[in-house]
């Protein structure tokens, strides 16, 4: 049985970047409601059952810790990897929030730090940090994560199955890869080295600031999405290996 998408509009607020997420510089947060878009999208092509859901470019993390607050219910674990240092210590902060302990620790931080600045804003994070663990509390609690340094280029098979592979890349001008980049069109080269190290049932979700995300040559989009300045493919692992 597929998962059904679902087509309402949420309220997504809460999770804006640098409210309860964090934000970093260079790190721009990623379009909350597109991600709960994408990761629905995504979904519908797999199988009704817990999915294991991997980010190769997560930078500050915001795109999967989003979708891990949005879609609990629906996720079994959690992987992040990049390959720099300064974005994986802002992506290990924000996914440590996708535990009650780190939502927990999240609140406490800020009401100290509106008592100590007199900043009343503050106290309105905190209360959003608190709705967002009432919410974690009732999908499910703790979400297995992970957040290590990986080249998406070169990547390493994941410990554990992908179903999900959901990823923004840097594409178009606005920033840069940086690891094993191969001559030529990088986002095909990126989508076939992905799918060489998850199962072929998978589902990749590739979304960049372009007109349209190019695929491997061959390969067939299950679907393309446009939002704004942002594309998005969905792209089924077997197709993207070819």
């Amino acid at each position: 049985m597929a998962y059904r998408y679902a087509t309402e509009r949420r309220d997504h607020s809460d999770l804006a970047s640098g409210n309860v997420l964090r934000s970093a510089p260079g790190h721009p947060g990623f379009p909350v409601r597109l991600a709960d878009e994408l990761f629905q999208r995504a979904a519908a092509h797999l199988p009704a059952a817990p999915v294991s859901l991997w980010d190769p470019c997560c930078g500050s993390g915001h795109l999967a810790t989003a979708v891990g607050l949005l879609h609990r219910a629906r996720l079994c674990r959690l992987l992040a990897t990049d390959t720099d240092p300064a974005a994986l210590s802002i992506a290990e902060r924000n996914l440590a929030l996708l535990t009650l302990s780190g939502l927990a620790e999240r609140e406490s931080g800020l009401r100290d730090d509106a008592a100590a600045f007199g900043k009343p804003a503050l106290l309105e994070r905190a209360d959003t940090a608190a709705r967002l663990a009432e919410r974690l509390r009732k999908s499910g609690g703790d979400l297995d994560r992970t957040v290590r340094a990986g080249d998406a280029f070169d990547p390493v098979a994941p410990e554990h199955r992908v179903d999900l592979v959901l990823t923004d890349v840097p594409y178009g001008g606005l920033t840069a890869f940086a690891g094993a980049v191969p001559a030529g069109e990088p986002v095909p080269a990126l989508m076939r080295a992905l799918a060489a190290v998850v199962p072929a049932h998978a589902v990749l979700a590739v979304t960049a600031r372009t007109r349209k995300v190019p695929l491997p040559e061959g390969a067939r989009a299950l679907e393309r999405i446009r939002v704004g300045n942002r594309a998005a493919a969905l792209v089924r692992a077997s197709e993207a290996a070819v």
